[in-house]
Order: C-alpha cells, then structure tokens, then sequence
C-alpha cells in the first residue's frame, strides 16, 4: 500500500471508532500509533522513540496555558452568577418587543461568551438562567429552546474562543489577529439570529409575546451591574491586539477579574471557587488528552506523507479554489454529525491548511489568508453544534427543557442554520469583513 492508501485506510478506521463512541483522544492517539508502526515496518522502537517526546514537545508549549485560563474565567463567570446580570441588562433594554426575550438571551449569550470560550458552558449556563423567563412568557418551545442552541454557539464565536486559541497554536498564527479578526463575525451572527426571531414572530406573534416595559431607572442601574464584564472583554482582546500584554498575561488577568466580579457581585464562596477549579481541571484535561491524541495522528499521517500529497494533487487538479473551499466546508459540516468543534479542528487543520495556503483567493497574502481561512473554519465547526444528529448545545437546552420534545427543539434550529450557511457565504466570498478590524488596527 501507498503512504496516501495508508493514511485514507487511517482515517476510516478512526470514523469507524468515532461511530462506536470510542472517545476522540483514544481513537485518534491508537489510530496514529498503529499507522507510524505500520509504515515504519512495524518497527515499535521507533514508535517508543517518537512517544518519549510526544506528550512533552506538544504540552510544554507555553501557549497553552491561555486555555485553562480562559476556562477558569469561563468557570468564574458561571458559578458567580454573572449570567444572570447579562441577561437581566439585555432583557430590560429590549424585552419589551415582540421576541424581544428570545432577542435578549441570544444577546446575553454573545455577552457571556466574550468571557467564557466554551459553546458548551454558555448554552447550559444562559439555558438555566433564560429558559423560565422565555416559559413565563409563554414563548413556544421551538423558539425558546431553538434560539438558545444557537444562541449558545455565540460562546466559540466571540473571542476569546478556545478553538481559535488550537488553530493559532497549530498554525503558528497569532492569537491577537484571530480573536480581532472573530469580533465583526461574532456581532454579525448575534444580529443575524435576533434577525431569525424578529421574522419568526412576525410570521406567528403567539411564539415570541412581548414582555413588560421596564424603566429607565432600572435599566440604566442594570447596565451599571455588567460594565465590569464589558471591561474585562475589552482589556482581554484589546491588550493582547494592542500589545500591552501576552494571550497568557492577557488570560491570567481576565480570569483574576472574573474571579473577584464573581466573589464581588455574584456572591460566589469557597463551594463555588472548588467547583470552578475542578471543572478547569476536568476541561483541561480533556483538552489536552485530544491534543496528544491528535499530535500522534498526525505524526503517523506526516509519516504516510497523505497531507503533502493532496495538498500537491489539489494544486495540480486545476480545481477552482472557491469549489475547493466550498468542499472543506461541506466536510466540516459532515463531520460535525459524529465528533465537537474542538477535536474537527485539531483533526483536519493540518491536512486542510496546506491545501488552503497552496490556493489563490482574491491574492490575498498569506497572513490574511490564514486568518481568514481560520474565522471560516471556527463558523462552520460552531454548525456541528446545532444540526442533526448530534448537536450537542440542542441536547443540553433540551436536557434543561424537558417539556419540549427533542424535534421541537431541532425544528427550532432550522431557521439559524439557514441564518448560519448565509453568514458564511458572506464571509467566504467578502474576506474583508473578518478581515476589516485586523487591517484597521494593525495599521
């Protein structure tokens, strides 16, 4: 067999791991190994050469520590009851109208992602805290637990974004460029799901009522209350993009200021502070067992010389870049029905990124094209959160809703995912507008 054969061969004996819930890490790490012996002879010395360094080239990396950073913050943020102020702040400001509920918790879900990273933790976080308020006001179940799954997806596409912190330490990009090149796109897809509510109850009013006019008083008081979460967004992006601090500086400070907000306005104590570590801890853990997993995948994959060689064959096809993106797209979305975000990009960016970056699109220089390539890449991932068969954010809110039937909640998703694959024909086909706020400030 071929080394390209073999690597084909690698990865269908990994989907076929992946369909029997073998964990991501295990399946990955066991499907490398077994190619780097199969290709070198079955020679296990040199796989026992090739591990004694693995683990520690790949987790000694300082860049790594930004990412239980910002769980920790994303931990802080949740035990401290933060959630609750973001939605209490957008809700009086907007609650009023019809859908105007639904409108606030997508825009407490952007807000409580811009501290938190995770899809995972802000869709169960904001579920929790929205989901009696949308039943209060007799919101269909479609529309409430619809808008929340999607809404939870706003946690990976507002910076910071842990998948985008793996895609620059895989590609060598910078995490400053990445998290200003995410800000236009992360706003637009708030905006475009409030879009989603707004046709919604306007085609059926019965689905999204209108609640109770708040004062002036009281709204202004509640935007005091989430000031501080602001702040923290703004010194977390605009000083790892500004210069001022590192990604990890950056994190470390974040994560202190979530803590002492959530200690300060939350009320969170000693139980709290516990549950926040160990579920950093847990997160962590995960995290890094996938990224050795994925580092022995691709060692054997490097060894089989599979990425080179279709990144080559697709240059020489003649194929226009635009089909060829389309299908790395197409791929994403496929592969969202059996694994999560994180474990698609750690898989796929060192066979996809060569293969871009071998590509002409509008000219662009390769730094752009990377960053560009990246914010694609993070809103196609966030899709394999919401549409069948999997859609991990549609179990959770529907785990929290329990009157809702299951297709209930994935009716109500439809309409964001169509909202989902417009947005990225828009950024596919306009660079500029993820591009925009990395032109403007890096010059």
């Amino acid at each position: 067999m071929t080394g390209i054969q073999v690597g084909f061969l690698m990865f269908g004996i990994m989907m076929t791991m992946l369909v029997i819930r073998v964990p991501i890490g295990i399946a990955m790490f066991t499907v490398g190994a077994g190619g780097y012996v199969f290709l070198s002879g079955g020679d296990t010395n040199a796989l026992l050469g090739t591990l004694k360094n693995l683990a520690y080239s790949r987790l000694s990396n300082y860049d790594l520590v930004v990412i239980p950073l910002f769980l920790l913050m994303g931990q802080f943020a949740t035990h401290g009851g933060l959630s609750k102020a973001l939605f209490s702040c957008v809700n009086n400001f907007i609650g009023h109208k019809k859908g105007g509920v639904a409108m606030a918790a997508v825009g407490a879900c952007a807000g409580f992602g811009a501290i938190c990273g995770s899809s995972l933790a802000t869709a169960a976080t904001m579920g929790q805290v929205a989901l009696p308020e949308l039943k209060r006001f007799n919101y269909s179940g479609s529309l409430a637990t619809g808008c929340l799954a999607a809404g939870g997806t706003l946690g990976i596409m507002i910076p910071p974004s842990v998948p985008l912190v793996i895609y620059a330490i895989l590609t060598q990009e910078s995490i400053g460029k990445l998290f200003m090149a995410a800000v236009i796109p992360g706003l637009f897809a708030m905006f475009t799901y409030m879009g989603v509510i707004k046709i919604i109850v306007t085609r059926d009013p019965k689905a999204g009522p209108a609640g109770p006019v708040i004062a002036w008083g009281e709204r202004l008081r509640s935007l005091v209350m989430v000031i501080p979460v602001i702040l923290v967004f703004i010194v977390v992006i605009v000083g790892i993009y500004g210069g001022w601090t590192n990604p990890t500086e950056a994190a470390a400070i974040g994560a202190a200021s979530c803590g002492i907000l959530a200690v300060v306005t939350g009320g969170m104590r000693l139980k709290g502070l516990i549950e926040s570590a160990i579920g950093t801890a847990q997160s962590t853990g995960m995290i890094f067992l996938v990224l050795t997993g994925a580092d022995m995948l691709n060692t054997g994959l490097a060894v089989s010389q599979m990425p080179s060689e279709l990144a080559l064959w697709v240059q020489q096809s003649g194929l226009s870049p635009l089909l060829v993106m389309s299908m790395i797209l197409v791929i994403y979305i496929f592969l969202g029905c059996v694994m999560d975000s994180l474990s698609m990009i750690l898989l796929t960016i060192p066979i996809f990124y060569p293969i871009v970056m071998g590509l002409d699109y509008w000219g662009m220089a390769p730094v752009d094209k990377s960053v560009w390539f990246g914010i694609l890449a993070l809103m196609v991932v966030e899709i394999g959160l919401v549409h069948p068969p999997v859609g991990m954010n549609v179990f959770i809110i529907n785990r929290l809703a329990k009157d809702v039937p299951l297709t209930e909640t994935f009716k109500g998703v439809i309409p964001f995912l169509l909202s989902d694959l417009v947005r990225i024909v828009i950024l596919m086909f306009f660079p500029i507008v993820s591009l925009y706020l990395v032109h403007t400030f890096h010059q």
